[in-house]
């Protein structure tokens, strides 16, 4: 008997007259807002200007787009083009499935030409937005509940998720919620890496690499619960291959990089210092300025009252 479960949304998609809204869409698009929110404050706090994070994500969140559904696609081709199977689907993005190592990767070349053309180094903007970033996986995960996917096994836990939809295979039943079990691993992850940054004062892109390593755990053994259709490679699913070759190569590269270039970058914005110390003069002459006319206005207080006493003596 099924006490508790979480409900399922019977549908992803709301209309707005002939508007349709993708419950999908929406936390994809909330989850980019807040990791650049955030990023704008962590670069900000670092030295960088204000508007720099949204600046480069212009060039980052599309490339990102682009690179998350080629990896699903890729590791999921069958889906669009088996037999049966149309492969203008491939190009629905609203309907859910994005690799969110496709997804990094080339939002890292779209970061990298970003940065690139503002003179800024690629690994003082990724230690920025690393914990936006699993903010923004944390809010997207929302998305796969819309569209009742990547579920888990069978359980009859309290907090099982309640399976409606009978289209594409699915079984109707109550499942391990895996996109509720990542979400929170990834708020997790958020929260380790800003404690890990103010504590150990990361830098180099190392703040980055533990976000992924941190990920990389999480995501290891949730994939490890999960029953949709994946390639399995000597027993494990891709994404545990994935997930553990991306780990071993992050962890390398905080030893190393902590090893050849210790510390954090003392500048990561060219002119962004220039810009403080020029605001801090304006504001300097501002107030010499107003302190200088309170005191004119004091010396002609002053004489006023002293020809006003001078003329009742007279």
């Amino acid at each position: 008997m099924e006490l508790a479960y979480i409900p399922s949304p019977s549908h992803g998609v709301y209309h707005l007259g002939p508007i349709p809204l993708r419950g999908y869409a929406f936390c994809i698009i909330i989850g980019v807002f807040v990791a650049v929110w955030l990023g704008n404050k962590r670069w900000i706090a670092r030295g960088g200007r204000a508007g720099t994070v949204a600046d480069i994500a212009v060039w980052a969140v599309p490339f990102g787009l682009i690179g998350g559904r080629l990896y699903h696609v890729i590791t999921d081709y069958e889906l669009y083009f088996s037999e049966g199977r149309d492969w203008v689907d491939s190009f629905k993005i609203w309907e859910g499935g994005l690799g969110i190592w496709g997804a990094i990767a080339l939002g890292a070349v779209g970061a990298w030409i970003g940065c690139r053309r503002r003179g800024i180094p690629l690994p003082a903007y990724a230690d920025a937005i690393a914990p936006g970033i699993a903010l923004a996986q944390a809010i997207g995960r929302w998305g796969n509940w819309f569209n009742q996917e990547l579920y888990g096994r069978e359980t009859d836990l309290p907090w099982a998720l309640k399976i409606t939809s009978s289209t594409d295979g699915r079984v109707p039943g109550t499942y391990h919620p895996t996109f509720l079990y990542e979400s929170l691993w990834c708020i997790g992850v958020a929260l380790l890496v800003i404690w890990a940054d103010r504590r150990f004062k990361l830098g180099h892109g190392r703040a980055f690499a533990l976000y992924v390593a941190a990920y990389c755990v999480g995501r290891f053994w949730i994939e490890y619960l999960r029953v949709d259709d994946a390639h399995h490679i000597l027993g494990l699913r891709l994404n545990n291959w994935t997930a553990l070759i991306v780990f071993l190569l992050a962890v390398a590269y905080i030893v190393i990089s902590a090893a050849k270039r210790p510390g954090r970058e003392e500048v990561v914005e060219p002119g962004a210092a220039d810009d403080g110390v020029s605001d801090g003069e304006a504001e300097g002459a501002e107030k010499a300025g107003a302190d200088s006319e309170e005191t004119q206005d004091e010396a002609d207080s002053t004489e006023v009252k002293d020809e006003a006493e001078s003329a009742k003596k007279s």
